[in-house]
Formats: structure tokens, sequence, C-alpha cells
């Protein structure tokens, strides 16, 4: 397991690259003698059938990597690529699905139903799961089950709460359109960088004071590009920004008050205003039964001291499409571990994993899928 997340690591490949990624899981699962399918353009459904007849639950894992340039020097199995990087964890989750695979394959003459393994592309650019859901991997689906290596955690410890674990990831953009000319005569311009800079400032109000404080938010402005030269005023000024959320209707509020406000401020200093807001990921919401039998098989696996309850995250994860679909849960496996140097942030150059949770992980999948099917009732 550990080998084969290391030579993933050492050869990461973005969304929508990952060819040698998925080469290099169907040669493993060939040697499980494991069913399986490509998916378009890259990407794997496999499934596991027991011998006795049952329900079917999915097992997914993403495998995408980042743009980031890895800055951990000491590593036997850094990136050979230049700006790209394992720096979120995705390389464990599909090595811990195929250890876990391997078991409930040796153990299939027990199996009551059968395993869906999704091994999915593009969860970084959230297009991945909705891809792999279009060309049938929830099909005959009763429930779905991952995770996601952590590092704030603490190692090999676990939370899946039931409810709401993860915030929903939207995409922002506002485009002000003044009226350019000489930085001299400002009398005779609309300054699009004055009309950007107004939205910015008053935009936070809308968390501040048209959010209720029981229902997070975060609406944040990452970029903004206005002007061409010291001494013209910008007729145009652009913004990219981000909104996160825990349910679908603080969601809805936050954009509409987003479009009132651009659209405000432009027409308070004559400039007009083009919002072009793009939904994300979903919030992950858990159900209650299935982060339940998720809690169980932890505290039966490893003890009641490997289970804890996580703060509620507004990271997005395109698994949330699958739980829009089906009943199921979202873990969270720790894998912090200062003496590792293992507590850096996710999709940081100096990301690594403390590779002794993977275990955790891999007996986290496999025992899910099993404990799923072999229940009389779910």
């Amino acid at each position: 397991m550990i080998a084969f997340r290391r030579a993933m690591h050492a050869n990461p490949e973005l969304p929508w690259q990952e060819v040698q990624t998925t080469a290099a899981v169907a040669a493993e699962l060939d040697k499980l003698g494991i069913a399986y399918r490509r998916t378009e353009p890259t990407g794997i459904i496999a499934w596991i059938d027991g011998e006795q007849p049952g329900k079917t639950v999915a097992l997914r894992a993403d495998m995408d990597a980042l743009p980031v340039q890895e800055l951990n020097q000491d590593l036997s199995y850094k990136s050979c690529h230049a700006g790209k990087m394992h720096a979120c964890g995705h390389d464990a989750h599909t090595a811990m699905l195929l250890t876990a695979a391997r078991a409930l394959m040796e153990n299939r003459r027990l199996l009551r139903g059968s395993v869906r393994l999704i091994f999915q592309p593009a969860e970084e650019i959230a297009e991945g799961a909705k891809a792999m859901i279009a060309q049938g991997a929830l099909d005959g689906v009763d429930n779905v089950f991952g995770m996601h290596i952590w590092t704030p955690g603490p190692t090999r410890r676990i939370s899946c709460n039931a409810g709401p674990s993860l915030a929903s990831a939207d995409l922002l953009k506002v485009r002000f359109r003044g009226r350019g000319g000489h930085g001299a005569m400002p009398q005779d311009c609309v300054d699009a960088t004055l009309v950007a800079s107004s939205f910015v400032m008053n935009l936070q109000a809308i968390v501040a004071r048209e959010t209720s404080p029981l229902n997070s938010a975060v609406v944040t402005i990452g970029r903004l590009s206005a002007g061409t030269r010291f001494n013209v005023i910008a007729e145009n000024a652009e913004l990219d920004g981000t909104v996160r959320c825990f349910d679908l209707a603080t969601r809805e509020r936050v954009e509409s008050a987003i479009r009132r406000y651009a659209e405000h401020t432009a027409a308070m200093y004559g400039a007009s205003a083009e919002v072009d807001y793009r939904y994300g990921t979903l919030p992950v919401i858990n159900e209650t039964r299935s982060a339940e039998l998720a809690q169980s098989v932890v505290r039966s696996a490893f003890g009641d001291q490997a289970l804890y309850q996580a703060s509620l995250e507004t990271i997005g994860e395109d698994f949330s499409y699958y739980t829009e679909h089906l009943p199921g849960c979202f873990a969270l496996l720790g894998c912090g571990n200062p003496d590792k140097d293992t507590t850096w942030a996710h999709h940081h150059g100096r990301f690594n994993v403390d590779e002794d949770a993977m275990a955790y992980g891999a007996e986290l999948y496999a025992q899910y899928a099993w404990r799923y099917l072999q229940q009389d009732a779910f």
C-alpha cells in the first residue's frame, strides 16, 4: 500500500490527465482478479460481487493531484514533475482503497451483495464526481462511503459526524465597467478601481448583517484586477472569489445579496456590473445512520479512543454529489503527526502524510462495506 502511494506521489497527474494513474490502478485490479471498466477520459469503476445476494455499497477514492510545486526536498518519492504535486492526499486515498479491495476480494465467498469501487478523477476542480455519476458509478448502488486524509486531525484518529461536515464551494466573478480617462481629470471618468474597492469593503456585511449567526458563511475575494497604468483611470475591474456555506438556503441568500451589492454599488458610481456566480460543490451532509455505522466500525476496529469529533470545515468536496443521490457519509482520517512533519496544510508544498494512518483508512474502507452488506436491514 505504501509503495503504491509513493509511486503515485512521485508521478502526480492533474485533473483529467490521470492517464498513468488509471493504468496503474487497472494493473493492480488485474492482479487481484477484480472486474472493472474504464471511464472517460480517465478513472475506473470496479466491482466485487459476493457469492450471496444483497445490496450494493460504493467506496470512493479520488486520484488527481494539484498544480503545486513540491517543497519537500528530503523525500525519496518527491514529485518528479515541476509544478505538480499530490498536496492533498489523493495518492493515499487510492492506495488505501486498493488495499481494501484486496481484503474484500479475498473474502468474496462470505460477502453478501456487491461492492462498487470508484477511482475518481478531477476532484480538485469539482468535475470528477458528476462525470462518474453520469457514466454509471451509482447505478444500482444503495449507499456510498468516502474519506479524506486530514492533516489538521491527530494521526490515526477518525471523525465522521452526522449532519453537515464540509461546506459548499462556489465560484464568483464580478466585472465592473466604468469610463476610463486621464488620471489628472477624474471628473470626466468613472473609476472602476474605486467601484471594485467599495464593493469589496462592503461585501462582508452580507456575512455580518444578512446571515444568521447560527448559519455559517464565508465570502472571500481572492483576486482583484484593475487598471493598466499609473496615470490612467481604470475603465474595467474584475474580481474572483469564493462562497462557502453549510446549507442551500444560506447559499441562495448570499448569492442574491452579492448580486444586489454589485448592482447597487456600480449604480451609485455610475458604472455597470456583471456577476457570474457558479455553483461548485454541494455541502457534504452525512446521513445519520451511515455516520453511526462508520462510528461503530471505528470503535470496534480501533477502540473508542480512535474516534473524535472534528469541527465543521469550510473546504469543499465533490463527494457531495454522491450523497445528493444516495444515503452515505464521508469520514476524516487524521494524519497530523508533528514528529513526522505531517501537520502542513492541505495544498501546501510541504504537505505529506503519516503513512501509519493509512492502515486505518484501508481497514475503514473495507469494514464499512463489509458491515453495511452483512447487516440484515439498513
